[in-house]
């Protein structure tokens, strides 16, 4: 459900909390709670928007950690919470790491002050005015007939491949990055690209397009430094795959839905 953002809470609405403690997410029962920690102090309290029919409110703890609940690392507590509570988390993480990050102006040094909208900052000595950072960064899964083309990175899961995947630079288009990085990753020419879907991905602040394209020729060549191993994986022996709430996790499974489909 998409996020609404009303300047002030709706009165009506239960409310859900994000409760970070340093690079920590409080959960409770799996679950981001309805009540902020009992008998804890909190910094930094604002309220994010609605979302599921929710008022969306985000905190820092200061002092000592409630008794009830547990602590996770972001990557830990996005696997564990509901799906449809992970863009909840994915907004406070990012908005958090913006509020950390500017906090006096690149332009003259002086205090930032937080502006009407409650989501950017402003510089009241010079004017400057300073938004959430919002990266692009386009996933590619090409296919061959019924093969995908999967790979391994380093940094990767050990084992696990995945969908191609780089930033846009500056001055390029989504569609001239999918050709430039796949061509750089594994020495491939792809034809056909069609939009997939999109996610917010909050490490730290990625906006991730998928999309499908069709083998146009080239024989693999891992990058070197980027890629460990790259190869084509028939539908019906894919190797293992990326977590369930990740974006390309739901790209492979759509782009062997589409082959399925092409077969009857």
């Amino acid at each position: 459900m998409p996020f609404q953002l009303p300047q002030q809470p709706a009165p009506a609405l239960p409310a859900r909390w994000c409760v970070f403690d340093g690079s920590q997410l409080w959960l409770l029962d799996k679950r981001l709670p309805s009540l902020p920690p009992e008998g804890c102090q909190l910094t930094g309290t604002s309220f994010l928007g609605v979302h599921e029919e929710h008022n969306l409110f985000m905190a820092e703890l200061v002092g000592n950690r409630p008794e009830q609940g547990e602590w996770l690392p972001l990557r830990p507590a996005l696997m564990a919470l509901p799906a449809a509570q992970i863009q909840a988390a994915a907004r406070a993480a990012q908005l958090r790491q913006f509020r950390h990050s500017h906090r006096y102006c690149g332009h003259c040094a002086s205090p930032l002050q937080t502006s009407r909208d409650q989501v950017g900052k402003h510089c009241p000595s010079c004017g400057q005015v300073y938004y959430p950072r919002i990266s692009p960064a386009m996933m590619v899964l090409v296919n061959r007939g019924r093969e995908l083309l999967l790979a391994l990175s380093p940094h990767f899961t050990p084992g696990m491949y995945s969908a191609l995947a780089g930033f846009v630079e500056p001055g390029e288009t989504l569609e001239e990055c999918v050709h430039r990085e796949t061509l750089e990753e594994v020495g491939i020419r792809v034809k056909n690209l069609r939009y997939a879907f999109s996610q917010s991905w909050p490490f730290p602040h990625s906006l991730m397009l998928a999309f499908t394209a069709e083998y146009d020729g080239g024989d693999i060549r891992p990058q070197e430094d980027e890629i460990e191993d790259a190869g084509w994986f028939d539908i019906d022996a894919l190797p293992t795959l990326p977590s369930p709430i990740s974006i390309a996790h739901h790209l492979i499974a759509h782009g062997r839905e589409l082959i399925l489909k092409q077969e009857t």
